[in-house]
């Protein structure tokens, strides 16, 4: 089983708070690293008012710099609002820069209000993404020759596109998915597949089965490790701390709900006031190490190899507790890591 992370910095209002807290999240990654974390995977968001990441490739370039193993991914760039020809050439340097480290996760965007912001009409959003990634692929396909193309859109006239990537034909493509449909549609055109935080264990479970069914049908080989499941994480020490864990969780998905304003966002509205509403709710890896330990190895027994952490509150010390308390039941040696 494989571990990272999932999110990004948090800015902290005006210049200096916002470089300290980016600089906090580069050494939080820089650490998770040594600790044997495997990936980690930055946010895309505008106009929220939280802080959250907006330039997502520009980190990742920083951290290709900080780190040698870990691998960079993007949770998503969300193509409609973007040039593809640019995310093409700012990618494929990504993955120059990192050697090879890039997983290019990419998407069509929910909240409205970002649609409104770069003035995209929300409804185009499908399309806009499908002519996107046609170009994209054509563009690191192309080998390093010249080619035109007429779109809806997007129009180029004898253009090459420089850098390659390392990785070829292209870095891997991930793709958010939650329904059954979307999920299939990852599977038949090569995506791997980004699961969301929210969703319960047999859920998630049923989920990863539609992908791997979906890949046996169409010929294409099955890795776990093409999946990858993002989880809410808050390790508690000792009883007392549950409660504020809970209260914690019940705001983020409060702030998300907030945040989404759309079509399905009604879900995160109808939080109780109750702190102990979240006790049945096995979305989140909330508790003891060992209470963890055994909702891991629940996902684990679903298909799950690939788990990506929403760390509420994040900390190195966090960080450490999961490297040296839960990562060995699952075969993992994070002082050993540490030393390579």
């Amino acid at each position: 089983m494989r571990f990272g992370l999932f999110g990004g910095a948090r800015a902290r209002g005006g210049p200096a708070g916002d470089s300290d807290g980016y600089h906090d999240f580069i050494n939080y990654v820089v650490e998770a690293e040594k600790l044997g974390f495997s990936s980690v995977f930055l946010v895309e968001h505008h106009f929220t008012g939280f802080g959250q990441v907006s330039a997502s490739l520009n980190l990742l370039s920083y951290l290709a710099a900080r780190t040698e193993r870990i691998r960079l991914g993007t949770a998503v760039v969300v193509l409609p609002w973007h040039n593809p020809i640019l995310v093409a050439e700012q990618a494929a340097t990504l993955d120059l820069l990192s050697n090879g480290r890039l997983d290019l996760g990419v998407g069509k965007g929910y909240r409205a209000y970002e649609f409104s912001g770069f003035c995209v009409p929300q409804d185009e959003a499908t399309a806009r993404f499908d002519e996107a990634m046609e170009i994209i692929r054509r563009a690191w396909r192309s080998g390093g020759k010249r080619f035109s193309y007429k779109g809806k859109w997007h129009s180029y006239d004898n253009v090459v596109v420089e850098p390659s990537p390392i990785q070829q034909p292209h870095p891997p493509f991930w793709l958010g998915a939650g329904s059954a449909e979307s999920i299939r549609r990852a599977a038949r055109e090569g995506y791997n597949l980004l699961l969301d935080q929210i969703a319960p264990i047999d859920l998630i479970i049923e989920r990863v089965k539609v992908f791997r069914d979906e890949c046996a049908a169409i010929g294409r080989p099955y890795d776990p490790a093409t999946v990858g499941v993002t989880r809410g994480l808050q390790i508690i020490r000792k009883e007392s701390e549950r409660k504020r864990a809970i209260e914690t969780r019940r705001q983020v998905l409060k702030n998300i709900g907030d945040l989404a304003r759309g079509p399905g966002a009604e879900r995160y509205h109808q939080i109780k006031d109750d702190s102990d509403a979240f006790q049945i709710d096995d979305a989140p890896l909330l508790g003891t190490a060992d209470e963890i330990v055994v909702q891991l190895k629940r996902l684990q027994a679903g298909g799950v190899e690939n788990v990506l952490f929403a760390a509420p509150g994040a900390s190195v010390a966090h960080l450490r507790t999961f490297a040296e308390e839960i990562m060995p039941a699952f075969g993992a040696n994070p002082m050993a890591l540490a030393q390579v």
